[in-house]
């Protein structure tokens, strides 16, 4: 007589016969509430350190030993920042440039990707390993040429230092990305790439309704890898932005710190983190799920 095997229980540090009883099920619940607790002020209290930073006095903030609770609580921190920092006009300076490394990236990205994946051009493996090879090449030995293209642009000679396409353009050659879309590609049914060309679909049609449709989830981490490399970069923008009105916040907070209070300059990374924070919030789900959904195939 077949019996069917009966499934192993899952094996873990505490066994479930502990778990059953209260004084198990109270001890296991209070470990893992600490060890949760802990990890949480690990992480948080960098930020309220942040946060409450800009709110207290700039005698207090440089007293030793510091207080955790500021003693009077003021947003004198924040408004000075913004206005002596003159912060709205560099985030609109990252939010242009970002915007635009974003959407270009997307577009040239995608389009690369789609037909190293599906349209299987001649060599394309010898330039997918090419364009993989970038990937090993340390950014810092990229600086000098990047900056001669953008300073004189081959053919038409333009030069395009304290202009955002100074940071769009080198931005769209993004190898990391390029090989994410295109891993998510492979992973498309082939089935349902000859059904839209039996129905008639080109391969534009095909890429727009069907492909980008389905990408959404790795076309989402794209984007946020994007705009958050944009919005951290230091060094680039310091290279091509000579004009402080046109230079980004990453680099103005450096250039304007000198001549500020330490809570007035808390009082600016604060404000121009915020909106890399809500991005990351809103769309944090993407981003192990459009990672995992290119790393295998099956």
């Amino acid at each position: 007589m077949n019996r069917t095997p009966t499934p192993a229980a899952p094996r873990t540090l505490i066994s479930p016969l502990t778990l059953a009883r209260p004084r198990g099920r109270l001890l296991y619940w209070t470990v893992f509430g600490a060890v949760v607790l802990l990890f949480a002020l690990a992480f948080l209290f960098p930020v309220y350190w942040m946060v409450t930073g800009a709110m207290k006095a700039p005698e207090e903030l440089a007293r030793t030993p510091p207080t955790v609770v500021p003693e009077s609580w003021s947003l004198t921190g924040y408004t000075d920042a913004w206005d002596l920092m003159d912060l709205p006009t560099h985030l609109r300076n990252t939010l242009v440039q970002a915007a635009g490394a974003w959407l270009l990236q997307l577009v040239f990205c995608t389009a690369a990707a789609y037909a190293l994946s599906q349209l299987r051009p001649a060599f394309g493996k010898v330039v997918l390993g090419g364009i993989l090879a970038t990937l090993m090449v340390p950014a810092q030995a990229l600086v000098v040429p990047k900056y001669l293209t953008v300073a004189d642009l081959p053919l038409l000679h333009l030069n395009l230092l304290n202009d955002p396409a100074a940071i769009w353009l080198p931005a769209v050659a993004n190898a990391f990305n390029l090989y994410l879309l295109k891993r998510f590609f492979d992973r498309i049914p082939r089935e349902v790439l000859e059904a839209a060309q039996i129905d008639g679909a080109g391969r534009l049609r095909t890429l727009v309704s069907i492909v980008l449709p389905m990408s959404r989830p790795v076309l989402g981490v794209v984007s946020i890898f994007a705009l958050v490399a944009v919005w951290q970069d230091f060094l680039w923008p310091l290279m091509v932005f000579s004009d402080t009105g046109k230079q980004p916040v990453s680099v103005a907070l450096v250039q304007l710190s000198q001549n500020v209070p330490l809570t007035v300059l808390i009082g600016a990374m604060v404000v121009t983190s915020i909106p890399m924070v809500l991005l990351f919030l809103v769309f944090q789900r993407h981003i192990i799920a459009g990672i995992s959904a290119g790393s295998t195939k099956g």
